[in-house]
């Protein structure tokens, strides 16, 4: 599945950064019971963060390629985790999209779009998944988004 993956990456013009090392106490991922958590990933592009409040600073199409850049980065979480091994991924089950957000701002699902499209191009329709998307007025360092996953794994 592995070079599926690379191949669909590929075809969209994108490819999988570096998985993030941790900025605080935790890690990365964990993986229990069949399952594996994906902490909370931020959108970098180019090396850069992608910073700002969506409905302030930065629009929806910002947010959007924001969340999908947090897409990638849990993708290249899961990969790290499995040691490469992406064919292992069963399902993903979950997202959870926080969205750096203006009180007036109320289109966190349509951010949180550029995730959940991006796994659904990825794994077909292993890709589709439960969400939550949340707006919060502030997130680590000032990320414009950020995602976190439940992910199905074969043993």
């Amino acid at each position: 599945m592995t070079d599926t993956i690379d191949a669909k990456l590929a075809e969209l013009g994108l490819t999988l950064p570096e998985a993030a090392a941790p900025v605080a106490a935790y890690v990365p991922a964990v993986e229990a019971g069949g399952l594996l958590y994906v902490s909370g990933q931020l959108p970098f592009l180019d090396g850069q963060l992608m910073t700002g409040r969506l409905g302030e600073d930065r629009d929806l199409d910002y947010g959007r390629q924001a969340a999908e850049r947090c897409g990638l980065m849990l993708i290249a979480q899961i990969k790290k985790a499995l040691g490469g091994d992406l064919g292992r991924v069963e399902r993903v089950v979950k997202l959870g999209v926080f969205v750096n957000s203006a009180a007036d701002f109320t289109d966190q699902p349509k951010v949180a779009n550029g995730a959940s499209e991006l796994m659904q191009a990825l794994f077909g329709e292993a890709g589709r998944h439960a969400r939550s998307a949340v707006g919060v007025p502030a997130l680590p360092l000032g990320a414009a988004v950020e995602v976190d996953a439940v992910v199905a794994l074969r043993r």
